[in-house]
Order: C-alpha cells, then structure tokens, then sequence
C-alpha cells in the first residue's frame, strides 16, 4: 500500500431532515484512505456506510446536510466547496459504482455513449478519440467483441455485463478513488465473484483506492487492507483486514462474523443478532449496540465508549477494552482468507 494519502474524513456528522424531526444518520465518522488502498466500509443496512460515502461524493438526498466535519481531498476540504467545484471533482477524481448498474445506465442511450460522455466532459477528447478510449475500457473489464457492444444498448446485456461497464464508466476517468457501494448485491454468486476480482484486478493495474461498503464481512475477505466496521452511524471498530477477521474486539463486529454461513458450522449453530438497529432520530445515551449485547455492561447505557487503541493499525470503541473492564469471552467465528471460518 502506498503511504500517500488521497483522502481524510473527520468527526463528519451528516443529518436528514424529516417531518418527524432529525435523523442523524452519520455521527462523528473518522477514517483515511491511502493510493491504492481498499478501505471496507462494514455493517448492517442503516448503519450510515452508505451515506457517509455518498457524503464525499456530495450526491445525498436533498433533505440532508453536513452538519460538522472536514472531507480533505488532497488540499481541497470537498464537504465545503461549492456545488460547480464539486461537478469537476465527481467522475474525474472521485468515480462511484452503484448497487443496481440497471437504474445506474440510461436505457435510451447506447452502452458507447455513455462511458464517453465523462470521457469528452472531464479528459477533453473529441468524440472519435473518446469512442477509442470506450472501446479500450470495455475490453479492459473483460467483455467480449468491444466494438459491438460499444453501439448496443443496456436491455442487450446481461446484469453481470451491465455493473461491467458501469465500472468501465467509473474508471473512464482514471480517478484516484473508486467508491462501490454494494456493487455485488443485484448478483448471483457467481457473477459476484467474478465482479470482485475484476475490482481487484483494475486496481492492480490503474493503482486506483476503492472503498467498499457491504453488508457482508465474506465478500470482502479477500480483497481489503483496511475494514471499517459502521453501527448507528459510527464506526465501531477500524483495522487491518487480519486485525477485524482474526482478532475482533467489538461485539458487534463478533456478531457479524458469527452470523456468516460457513462450511465448518453444523445445521443449528448459525447465529444472527437479536433485536434491531436504534432509531436515529433519538440516538441512544451510552453505547448504542448496548440493548443488542447479550453480554453489556452496566456502563454502555450510561456512557458513549471511545475510541480504545488496540495496535498502531487497530482501534474499537467497546467498554470491554477498558482496564477496569471484567473479562468477557466472546464466541467468535475467525473467517480465513480462503473464505472457510474456524470457532475460536
């Protein structure tokens, strides 16, 4: 990994106005992201993964705001500069990939076209060079007969082929950060493998940083550096990928590793999390993974945790890491980088 920092998100707190009131639905988020990099944003639906990054691409819904933080771009804090600014750094230098690429691609507009019109606006080619540089892209993420599909339209392509070329029209660009939101989730499995490691394959070859949310530890088993585990619109723990898989520290991050399917577990041990996720409009007092802990301590009601230091690479807000704190056994699935997982 490159030590070059590209990206530098702090205390961002993002809130969406409803008739109901206020939902906070980012709190405090603080993370960095180093070239070529691939950061994974972790947790369940609701958890704020989504909207933090749709935040650093500045595309929230229109009842949202940036209610306190700083998102450093190289020199340039992007949760402040105006919206025409922010148009010249969306698709060039930061690119996205969305869960459904079928709402993602214009049905009336040929499959050419579109990876070529970020083309001519950001890079400046004319249209015959910009066909060039499609036609090259839709190669590079491995679809068959370029020049053919360049003059066909999305409904010709199947769903596995559609998210190619929206990848295709994210690195049109050669930006620096490629952000996937779910970008496997309209997939089946097969399909889903074959996207992620095409993922890994460009960035390999480009040297592009990806972040990538899902709400599922398994997919990005083999493919992050860094994993950010979010809940209730905070992250909850933040380390490397060995350091979240095989030595996990929150009881959250231990619920999501034991709810995986795995091949080493039986008919009947498959775990999930009680309860549900608090209500963001009145964010709970103390931890709020607290109601859902089978194990909580008198404390987590009480008193928001901090950020305790595990390693220089790993970090998890859980009282359990105080030096007061009782000893808590923790039954955790550790899942391998072969995606098989061991009882620990």
């Amino acid at each position: 990994m490159d030590t070059e920092k590209l990206l530098d998100v702090k205390d961002l707190q993002v809130n969406f106005k409803t008739y109901g009131g206020e939902v906070e639905a980012v709190r405090g988020v603080t993370f960095d992201l180093h070239k070529g990099e691939t950061l994974a944003i972790v947790g369940e639906s609701g958890s704020g993964k989504s909207v933090a990054c749709k935040t650093i691409m500045r595309i929230m819904a229109s009842n949202g705001y940036i209610k306190h933080g700083s998102i450093m771009f190289g020199d340039r804090d992007i949760a402040k500069v105006p919206e025409r600014e922010m148009e010249a750094i969306r698709g060039k230098d930061i690119a996205m990939i969305f869960q459904d690429p079928m709402t993602s691609l214009n049905p009336t507009m040929t499959i050419g076209k579109q990876i070529s019109e970020g083309i001519i606006r950001h890079q400046g080619l004319n249209k015959e060079d910009a066909k060039k540089r499609a036609i090259e892209l839709i190669d590079l993420v491995g679809i068959t007969f370029p020049e053919k599909r360049y003059k066909q339209y999305p409904h010709q392509f199947s769903g596995g082929m559609r998210q190619r070329i929206i990848i295709a029209i994210a690195l049109a660009c050669n930006p620096k950060i490629l952000i996937a939101d779910e970008p496997t989730t309209a997939l089946d499995v097969t399909i889903q493998a074959q996207i992620l490691e095409l993922i890994k394959d460009l960035q390999k070859k480009t040297g592009v940083a990806v972040i990538f949310i899902t709400h599922d530890l398994g997919v990005v088993a083999n493919m992050a550096d860094r994993v950010a585990v979010m809940y209730a619109g905070k992250i909850i723990e933040i380390g490397d990928s060995e350091d979240i898989f095989y030595d996990p520290r929150h009881p959250y991050t231990c619920g999501l590793l034991n709810s995986m399917p795995t091949l080493e577990i039986g008919d009947n041990e498959l775990s999930s999390i009680p309860g549900t996720p608090p209500d963001l409009m009145n964010p709970p007092k103390g931890d709020a993974f607290a109601l859902r802990n089978s194990q909580p301590l008198k404390i987590d009601s009480l008193v928001e945790p901090p950020m305790f230091k595990i390693s220089d690479t790993h970090y998890a807000a859980t009282w359990l890491l105080h030096p007061m704190a009782p000893k808590v056994e923790m039954k955790r699935n550790i899942v391998r980088k072969k995606g098989v997982a061991a009882h620990e």
